[in-house]
């Protein structure tokens, strides 16, 4: 599959040409980890040949949202879509004293969804029974769990996703990161202790960069640890 998925035209999309990237990575949620993710770009040598995608959560929780953002956007071959906590900062939701109007314009020129080829990121995940051009900004950002109100309860999406298309997202605090024919599953809650993680789409592997911090604290029900397809 290689056709242009379709939103509502409430939700912003950029599609990707992966022929202009020697490498492509796609990077869990970063939560204003900068120290982790200098480490994690110098680990995978990250040229101006290669493409950096990250599934949202950029800022908020961790010690420097701002310089995350600020690395993003001073490079071109860095693009992220808006996670759930982006959002929170354009509704005035969550407040960071550090960000300017600068800042904001940036955050909101975010997409939501970014795809090449067979391949999607966004932040939460897809509701596997709906197509894509149903789903709502929220809902992508910030889907999980196919229960009613069941943040953290089984069955999750993923685990019900059966689509050509691979969806790479966030969102979800995992144990180890997920690699299903599907779905591919990156925030290994670095910002509480755990590591940033990238999946090289090229090579098909993980690569990960432990926490250098103590974390924050996170309760055991609220990090899954993954089952077999």
């Amino acid at each position: 599959m290689d056709s242009n998925p379709t939103f509502a035209d409430e939700v912003p999309h950029r599609r990707i040409d992966a022929d202009e990237w020697e490498n492509i990575y796609v990077v869990g949620d970063v939560h204003g980890c900068l120290t982790e993710l200098e480490s994690l770009l110098d680990m995978l040598s990250v040229s101006d040949c290669d493409l950096v995608v990250f599934v949202g959560d950029l800022i908020r929780k961790g010690p420097d949202s701002l310089g995350v953002l600020e690395l993003v956007q001073a490079n071109d071959n860095l693009l992220s879509v808006r996670g759930n906590n982006e959002e929170k900062l354009l509704r005035c939701d969550a407040v960071l004293p550090e960000f300017g109007p600068a800042e904001r314009e940036f955050v909101a020129s975010l997409p939501v969804a970014i795809s090449w080829d067979d391949a999607l990121v966004v932040h939460g995940g897809v509701h596997p029974r709906k197509p894509l051009f149903e789903h709502s900004v929220d809902e992508l950002q910030t889907t999980r769990s196919l229960q009613p109100d069941g943040s953290y309860d089984r069955p999750f999406w993923f685990e019900r996703y059966d689509d050509s298309r691979r969806v790479f997202f966030g969102h979800t605090v995992l144990e180890r990161p997920i690699e299903r024919e599907s779905a591919v599953g990156l925030d290994t809650g670095c910002v509480y202790g755990g590591s940033l993680t990238a999946y090289d789409y090229r090579r098909d592997e993980f690569v990960a960069q432990p926490s250098v911090g103590r974390g924050k604290e996170r309760s055991n029900d609220s990090i899954v640890t993954p089952q077999s397809p």
